[in-house]
């Protein structure tokens, strides 16, 4: 489905920065938000992470919701005239991760709405896929765009890993970096917004896949690993773009930091590049922010659409992608406007 999509403004709460201009700025500077947090490693040590400096100390479901409205709020400020007038869907964690902050997903969003004064939106959904959350989410706002449901529609992403149960559950996992381990994620959280619309943005999604990986991170079954998930929703999203994998000029990746998600963009690389081109950046999300979960896909569309409205974007298209730990893999394909 080909159904017109453009980002018209974000909104971002992140360990770097309380809104988009200052989250942008500290990741284009290669800044990061990591710092000690009150959680015990497996040697007593305090574990690394990446917490929102919020104003006050909100907990469990409520923190979400405040960062999430935080980001929503930011979002409308540069088109005030969609209030009232928009969608919403909201991007969450799995519904089986361990320490899931807000297991009742309605409610999360009743208390957004309330919070960011746009109760009763035209339509409301939940994607609860982790990090590629985002890239189902654009698929349901394009098709909400199409069937001319609502005029606009604000793609929301919000999670953390910094709860107890979490953080023991990928201790036990042997997943989060520690000093006894380096092949590992820093738990983060964060928040972010996308306002949507069939026109009249800076940036337009050109092409769009989605695939799921058998090979994923918990594979027990001994497939080989050779990164034909991603690769095919590169081919998917590049051939909805009209593009190549050459003509990327611009890669945006969530790549938390354990060495399985390198390994699936290079193979996902060298499966799709047929043609030769300039050795092409690749701005990593996990860098500044370590894993933000279903935030990831707004933040960094949100940081494409800040490069292209200040110009350090290089020109040409940009592929976004995420994958999850149970083999949902997504890639975007956006350009300017």
């Amino acid at each position: 489905m080909n159904a017109d999509l453009d980002i018209v403004s974000a909104g971002m709460v992140t360990a770097v920065g309380l809104d988009a201009p200052s989250s942008c700025a500290a990741m284009r500077a290669r800044l990061d938000g990591f710092r000690e947090t009150r959680f015990l490693g497996a040697a007593g040590e305090w574990l690394i992470g990446a917490p929102v400096p919020l104003p006050r100390n909100w907990m469990g479901a409520k923190r979400l919701a405040h960062m999430a409205a935080a980001a929503i709020v930011e979002a409308f400020e540069a088109m005030p005239e969609a209030r009232g007038r928009t969608a919403l869907v909201l991007c969450l964690a799995e519904e089986d991760r361990p320490g899931r902050l807000a297991p009742d997903s309605r409610l999360l969003l009743t208390q957004i709405e309330q919070i960011a004064e746009i109760a009763g939106p035209i339509a409301s959904r939940v994607v609860a896929h982790g990090r590629p959350s985002g890239h189902v989410a654009l698929d349901v706002a394009r098709r909400l765009l199409a069937s001319n449901e609502a005029p606009f529609v604000i793609i929301v992403g919000v999670d953390s890993y910094l709860t107890s149960q979490t953080i023991n559950h990928y201790l036990a996992r042997e997943r989060l970096l520690t000093p006894r381990n380096s092949n590992g994620f820093i738990p983060g959280e964060a928040a972010a917004a996308i306002l949507c619309a069939r026109t009249g943005g800076t940036m337009h999604l050109a092409g769009l896949g989605l695939v799921r990986e058998r090979a994923h991170i918990y594979n027990e079954m001994n497939i080989p690993f050779r990164g034909e998930a991603m690769a095919a929703a590169y081919k998917e999203a590049c051939a909805g773009s009209g593009c190549l994998h050459s003509d990327i000029t611009l890669k945006m990746g969530d790549l938390v930091g354990e060495t399985y998600w390198f390994q699936q963009c290079a193979l996902a690389m060298l499966r799709t590049q047929r043609e030769h081109s300039e050795v092409r950046p690749i701005w990593s999300l996990g860098a500044s922010l370590g894993n933000i979960g279903a935030a990831a896909v707004p933040v960094m569309l949100g940081w494409a659409l800040s490069a292209i409205q200040r110009g350090y974007a290089p020109s040409g298209p940009i592929l976004i992608e995420a994958s999850g730990d149970d083999g949902a893999c997504g890639a975007a394909v956006v350009e300017a406007r």
